[in-house]
């Protein structure tokens, strides 16, 4: 296939869009396998299947590198409460929160979750998702982690999506481990992410280090296991106060360190040093009403990857559109369109250790997005306005 007449965002580096005029792509299959300006189409692709964009804008196909998509009932009544003065961590420590979706993805079956999950699996499809990283974490027993993990897997096999799976059981201590949360962590959760590795439901292990969930000893447990197991490491850190997370993650060669709104600049440093990637998450910022923004200048300054995700999930992010996130994250966090476009493809990338993904070069994956924009600073500049009008996933409009 031969893609032309396009403008063409490569973003080959990190620090301008890399744009190619009336520029063409060429696939073989699933691989991009030359991409420039028409004019010098090399002669062995002049004789494929071309398509005429129209002058339309390209860019790699976008990524959400953090959800919990995965889950049963909602929390808007939550949300009410929130907007009645009361804040995210009382309702937690009132039996709210996330311990509330526990209760209702426990007593949801596979088929019940998996047809929940579908319409906002959808929503990010139609908008450029080609790659999805989905957590367990709101089942805390080994049967309902193994479960949204199964159905998480699920998703990839109903839609054309690509799913990577990340094992949360440290997400919070349930009810019947109540103040128990050393003994969760040996009984519960480290078994349940054996019984996970071997199923081959994991590729990463997550955690939540903050005061209304683990310390940074009870995560570090954890990692050790995902160490043994050759698995890699992610952390939502430092989101609503700075309890060490992020040196944690960087201490173990995180992925990523997600949330990070209480980092400071030394965290900034360790990240850096670590290659770890900071991944922002503007929609439960928002939705929360917090005050303490990441500091963006921070990540700038010492060279920190930002990515960017939906945090797509029930209670503090119920947000299913990746353009939003970008949006948010311009006008919240004060990242620049530039960079919201890279946190969603070439950083989001990195965030879920995969190196073939998010830039327009030769090697990588055919997975696009063709937009009715004239600019890529466009896609983050709308709100409410989905202007995709085609994806390629693996090669195939």
């Amino acid at each position: 296939m031969l893609l032309t007449n396009a403008l063409i965002a490569t973003l080959q580096d990190n620090q301008t869009y890399g744009l190619i005029k009336r520029g063409a792509i060429a696939l073989d299959g699933d691989k991009i396998t030359w991409v420039g300006p028409a004019a010098e189409i090399p002669e062995l692709h002049k004789d494929a299947e071309a398509h005429d964009l129209g002058g339309r804008l390209v860019t790699p196909a976008l990524i959400d590198c953090h959800t919990h998509i995965v889950f049963g009932g909602n929390r808007a009544a939550e949300f009410e409460q929130r907007l009645n003065g009361v804040s995210y961590e009382e309702v937690a420590r009132a039996g709210g929160g996330i311990v509330s979706t526990v209760t209702a993805t426990r007593a949801a079956s596979e088929d019940a979750l998996l047809a929940d999950a579908l319409p906002r699996v959808d929503a990010l499809i139609s908008e450029g998702m080609t790659l999805i990283e989905i957590k367990s974490g709101y089942g805390l027993d080994r049967e309902t982690e193994l479960k949204m993990l199964r159905v998480a897997r699920q998703i990839a096999q109903v839609r054309p999506v690509e799913v990577r799976t990340s094992f949360l059981g440290a997400h919070a201590v349930p009810p019947e481990y109540k103040g128990q949360p050393d003994t969760y962590i040996d009984n519960v959760c480290i078994p349940t992410l054996r019984a996970a590795h071997t199923e081959g439901l994991v590729d990463a292990v997550d955690g939540f280090c903050e005061g209304i969930a683990f310390d940074t000893a009870q995560i570090a447990r954890v990692f050790d296991v995902a160490v043994e197991l050759g698995l890699p490491v992610k952390l939502h850190a430092e989101q609503l106060s700075n309890i060490g997370g992020t040196q944690l993650a960087a201490k173990y060669g995180a992925l990523s360190a997600d949330h990070v709104e209480y980092a400071n600049d030394a965290d900034a440093q360790a990240l850096a040093k670590s290659g770890t990637v900071a991944v922002l998450l503007p929609g439960a910022f928002y939705t929360l009403h917090e005050t303490q923004a990441p500091r963006v200048q921070s990540f700038r300054t010492h060279g920190v990857p930002m990515a960017l995700a939906t945090d797509c999930n029930p209670g503090s992010s119920p947000l299913a559109s990746p353009l939003l996130a970008m949006n948010m994250a311009c006008t919240l966090f004060r990242m620049t369109p530039l960079e919201a476009l890279l946190g969603m493809t070439a950083h989001a990338s990195a965030a879920l250790g995969i190196n073939d993904r998010g830039r327009i070069t030769e090697g990588a994956r055919a997975d696009l997005c063709i937009w009715d924009v004239a600019h890529p600073s466009e896609l983050a500049y709308h709100i409410g306005f989905n202007p995709l009008h085609k994806r390629i996933f693996r090669g195939s409009l």
